[in-house]
């Protein structure tokens, strides 16, 4: 066997209470299975017999390659052609692999058909996508074996656990394995054995629902003859916080009382033991004697006891001994016990699968998360400083939690039990980026190579379909200037998910923000060709590129023509007419009054809506009247939006004032809606005024790509603010009444 200890982690494995004794669920579920979790150094951390946990805290990277997730090219069987609808039903799994169901289907058809070599594609395929259902690592493992391929058998379990290390079925399953396949005569076997029960033992131990795989150990070295270590394995269940915890401390007993203790303990706790109770027994008796001396016949002796015989007074108070010794580590443990109980008992689906968890399910991995963590902070604060109350996350039903830690406590609130228990959550809660996006936040404050590794192992394995957490990932690392891996990370997610607007956008920005405009540019360029089928993100991409060209390229001539060339797609995109006209607006006043007035023509002979038309006539208005060197061209273009007021029928009046509909809405340079007004002081003049200036080009396309709203800004002001009411109108000196 490999050495798996050079793979394995110290991990805690979720349990499910769902299964059969075997370890086995029904086909239609997911079943148990566990969280890539952390892989160790080579050197395997050493239990410590004190506390019961790792000797020290492992620092490992988190998970192991997914490409690790497909197994080797089997040779092809000599069992005949694949079954008939093997190619259909693979079709229809790779087709839509995020289908579930459809894999499932496979699956259970090639059981069925019992086809060595389809079932073995199949599974392969199914478990690159889904790793964490140990139901289908063991089938798979059955199935090299029922072939008659036990070292592929075991192949199969080793990469099984190297991607789930957490699952205590799927090590049961490979220990029996072995136990029924390798030669117990030979003197290699027993060793190889006790290696894989410690290699499990440490990387599942820990879980809250191992008990089977202790209690399994502890047998087996009692069948091998081996008390001393039957009683070694119990003595480290003891300090385990698990579901069965006081069943250990029965077995132990029990154990203890039915073998002589030097037979079952280390020889160097029995022997000072056996040194205390001669002792405690030698006074015991010196007092005894000293009173039957005081009543013994003048010259009759004491009778001679042989030096050195262990009777079986003596053997019954070391017995005594080793109990009081472990009832101290029992209730410790008890207490830890306690504490996790309730949070434990709100699990309800420790296992992976498909179908959504409910709020209350979600609720109870956040509240858990949050008191672990807030045991760690309580651990490792100043001393010095006072106990604060122990919270809860908002909404959980957790109260009342034991406040008081014993001095000798069994379990450290360190760091490790804090992973531990993430690495569970992601069993569980696999689909939910939450999650990841918790634990890399946890985990970058300490290892940043850490983190990333759950970033990989979250984005390339479990949630290659959702967005939010490879952009996260692209994020986290341009923080920490990889910025070849967060183009990568960008680059791979557009290729799983074409044409997804916000992933163009941040591969731009991330060019941008290098100092490589041209590249920004170029994305955007290449984005807006190739949606020229797609009028509505053809105009957004044109945008985008425009106040590119104009605001950072300082170039308006190009980004004119970009504008112009998306109008000839969409001319009625009032958009592009709006970015247009802010983009002549922004240039200088007396070379730009033309060419915005020409904008102005252009978006009143495109098919925009009425109350899109008023707009843009107001805001050539307005422009002329901020920068017109002549009050006849003002007063010109005052008369032809009147006209078009009247055109377009004579409720606009209103909207002149700052009355118009809330549901008539001013569009920002790139197409984010704003409320033009509410309303206009009651006591305003009735004539009509223009709009505010309107917004220059450069606010953020912030609905698609999540930056935050800055559109809001320009909204139209209600002049009343400002204190100027009847007495003074700002038209009121050029216009004559209407």
């Amino acid at each position: 066997m490999n050495d798996v200890t050079e793979t394995f982690p110290i991990m805690a494995a979720e349990g499910c209470e769902e299964m059969s004794g075997n370890g086995e669920l029904d086909e239609s579920s997911a079943m148990e299975a566990s969280q890539v979790p952390a892989s160790l150094p080579t050197e395997m951390v050493e239990m410590s017999e004190e506390n019961g946990s790792a000797a020290e805290a492992p620092e490992p990277p988190v998970g192991p390659d997914p490409e690790s997730f497909s197994m080797p090219p089997a040779a092809e069987d000599e069992e005949g052609e694949i079954p008939a609808d093997f190619e259909r039903l693979w079709k229809a799994a790779h087709d839509n692999p995020q289908d579930f169901t459809s894999w499932t289907d496979l699956l259970q058809y090639c059981e069925q058909e019992s086809h060595v070599t389809a079932s073995r594609r199949a599974l392969e395929a199914f478990l690159a996508r889904y790793p964490l259902c140990y139901g289908y690592w063991k089938k798979f493992a059955d199935l090299e074996r029922r072939a008659g391929y036990t070292s592929k058998a075991e192949e199969v379990c080793i990469q099984g656990l190297q991607v789930i290390p957490l699952s205590v079925d799927l090590w049961i399953h490979f220990i029996n394995l072995l136990l029924g396949t390798l030669d117990m005569n030979l003197p290699e076997s027993p060793t190889r054995i006790r290696s894989v029960f410690e290699d499990a033992v440490q990387a599942a131990g820990l879980d809250f629902h191992s008990d089977r795989l202790w209690d399994l150990y502890i047998e087996w070295e009692k069948e091998q003859g081996n008390m001393r270590n039957a009683t070694g394995v119990l003595d480290r269940v003891l300090r385990v916080p698990t579901q069965l915890y006081n069943t250990h401390y029965d077995k132990f007993k029990e154990h203890l009382n039915s073998h002589e203790p030097k037979d079952v303990l280390s020889p160097e706790e029995y022997e000072e033991l056996r040194t205390l109770c001669r002792q405690s027994q030698k006074a015991e008796r010196a007092e005894q004697a000293q009173e039957e001396e005081e009543e013994r016949p003048p010259g009759e002796e004491e009778p001679a006891t042989p030096e050195g015989t262990d009777t079986e007074e003596l053997m019954q108070k070391i017995r005594e001994q080793v109990l009081i010794r472990r009832d101290k580590v029992y209730q410790d443990n008890e207490g830890e016990v306690r504490k996790r109980w309730h949070f434990e008992d709100a699990i309800k689906r420790p296992y992976f699968h498909v179908k959504p968890l409910d709020r209350l399910q979600l609720r109870a991995w956040h509240s858990y998360l949050d008191w672990e963590i807030a045991q760690l902070n309580k651990d490792t604060k100043d001393p010095n400083q006072a106990d604060p109350d122990q919270t809860v996350t908002e909404g959980s039903d957790v109260t009342d939690q034991p406040q008081e830690e014993s001095e000798d406590a069994v379990v450290a609130h360190d760091d490790y039990r804090v992973r531990i228990l993430f690495e569970r959550c992601l069993i569980a809660c696999a689909l939910y980026e939450e999650f990841w996006t918790r634990y890399t936040q946890y985990l970058e404050a300490q290892s940043v190579d850490e983190a990333r590794a759950v970033f990989r192992r979250a984005c390339e394995v479990h949630l290659a379909y959702k967005p939010n957490i490879h952009m996260h990932w692209a994020t986290f690392e341009e923080r920490h200037g990889d910025l070849t891996e967060a183009r990568r990370v960008l680059e791979a997610l557009e290729k799983t998910l074409p044409g997804l607007a916000v992933v163009r956008l941040r591969r731009a920005a991330l060019e941008r923000r290098a100092g490589h405009l041209d590249h920004s540019e170029a994305l955007l360029q290449e984005a807006v060709a190739e949606s020229k089928e797609k009028p509505t993100l053809h105009a957004f991409y044109s945008i985008k590129l425009a106040r590119l060209l104009l605001k950072l390229g300082r170039n308006p001539s190009r980004a004119r023509r970009v504008l112009q060339e998306a109008l000839e797609i969409s001319p009625d995109n009032d958009k592009l007419h709006l970015n247009l006209l802010e983009l002549e607006a922004s240039g200088e006043p007396w070379a730009s009054a033309e060419a915005v007035q020409e904008c102005v023509t252009r978006a009143l002979a495109a098919p925009l809506a009425p109350h899109t038309k008023i707009l843009f006539s107001q805001r050539g208005l307005q422009f002329a009247e901020d920068y017109s060197n002549s009050i006849q061209s003002v007063l010109t273009v005052y008369e032809e939006h009147q006209k078009l007021l009247r055109e377009l029928g004579g409720t606009k009046r209103e909207a002149e004032n700052g009355d118009e509909d809330e549901e008539k809405l001013s569009k920002s340079d790139d197409g984010s809606a704003v409320a033009v007004s509410a309303q206009a002081p009651p006591t305003m003049p009735h004539v009509p005024i223009t709009t505010p200036p309107p917004p220059v080009m450069g606010a953020d396309m912030t609905a698609q790509a999540g930056y935050g709203a800055y559109s809001s800004w320009y909204q139209q002001p209600q002049y009343g603010s400002y204190g100027y009411q009847n007495t003074w109108n700002y038209n009121q000196g050029y216009y004559p009444p209407s």
